[in-house]
């Protein structure tokens, strides 16, 4: 049996068995689509689709879980940003660095075929990101179901209101607190900056603004970052040797004064914050942290019950969908 398939056959035998029994945590519960498509398992078959994505291109993972960010942080955990349109969410400047959509159509596609009109793109979004976090080294956790799709999506500037690299910590407090997650909560979200890369685009700033960090940092963005190279990368991690890996190092380099992004660092030099930072950076149970902070994520805003639809298709609205097939 060859390596990846074996890889595939384990990573899809553990994600049977963590959406096994029903756990009910308000509207949302692990398990929710147990028995509701037959003999079929949702999130294995999910778990499918992102396992041959992850050894085609580890990179999609931290997508994944950006993409999970972005969905929630905007109208709540709704699948709004999946959906196309000339003025849609998606094409909103934040936004336009997200990847990841064609994984999401991807596995709307495999549920679709065994169980069509039962599985929101919503709930796609966030069982692709807890798979995405195990493949890359943050752990296993158990998600919670059950979301419905949003109808809406909107680039409005006061619709798609997303925490920027340059944030203040005080402004990144508030915005995570007006979503119902605590600055904790934040701290621990923020450490998916263990993985994936910021484009010199959003680097702009920082790159004048070198405030706390050590001269390592200020050379590598300078070097990765001359003027007019807006599309090359950094790894936001600074650690060589987990660059694609979910693991605490993201706090370990702020302590070093290696943070990437403004706010990165910054979290390492207020006074609030820093402790938080200190006890992740010597933690054993990250994972395990970082996995209920998701939770928690997941259930922002979220539309259950009759609210909002299970769309046919990812990217459009099902009235859009039935108009196009009676036409």
């Amino acid at each position: 049996m060859k390596k990846g398939t074996a890889a595939v056959g384990f990573i899809l035998g553990l994600l049977l068995f963590l959406s096994g029994d029903p756990i009910c945590h308000g509207a949302l519960q692990v398990g929710f689509y147990r028995g509701k498509c037959g003999f079929a398992d949702v999130e294995a078959i999910v778990g499918g689709v992102v396992s041959a994505q992850f050894f085609t291109d580890p990179s999609l993972l931290a997508s994944l879980i950006r993409l999970h960010f972005h969905d929630c942080f905007v109208n709540g955990c709704d699948g709004s940003i999946l959906l196309d349109g000339p003025d849609s969410e998606k094409t909103a400047s934040p936004n336009q660095s997200v990847r990841g959509y064609e994984i999401i159509d991807q596995a709307k596609d495999a549920v679709e075929k065994i169980c069509p009109g039962v599985v929101s793109c919503a709930d796609l979004i966030a069982i692709a990101a807890r798979d995405a976090v195990f493949l890359s080294g943050g752990g296993i956790y158990r998600v919670q179901t059950g979301r419905r799709d949003g109808l809406v999506s909107s680039a409005d500037i006061a619709n798609v209101t997303l925490p920027g690299p340059s944030i203040t910590v005080p402004q990144a407090i508030a915005a995570f607190a007006d979503k119902g997650l605590t600055a904790v909560d934040m701290v621990l979200l923020l450490g998916a900056h263990s993985v994936g890369v910021a484009h010199c685009s959003f680097l702009s700033e920082r790159i004048h603004n070198f405030k706390g960090s050590d001269q390592f940092t200020v050379n590598t963005l300078r070097s990765r970052c001359p003027i007019n190279a807006i599309e090359n990368t950094v790894n936001l991690d600074q650690n060589p040797f987990s660059p694609l890996v979910l693991d605490n190092s993201y706090y370990q380099n702020i302590l070093l004064r290696r943070g990437v992004l403004q706010i990165d660092q910054e979290l390492g030099m207020n006074r609030f914050t820093r402790p938080i930072i200190a006890n992740l950076a010597n933690s054993v149970d990250f994972p395990a942290r970082f996995g209920a902070a998701m939770v928690r994520l997941g259930a922002v805003g979220v539309l259950t019950g009759t609210q909002g639809e299970i769309r046919s298709s990812c990217r459009v609205v099902n009235k859009a969908v039935n108009k196009d097939k009676s036409g």
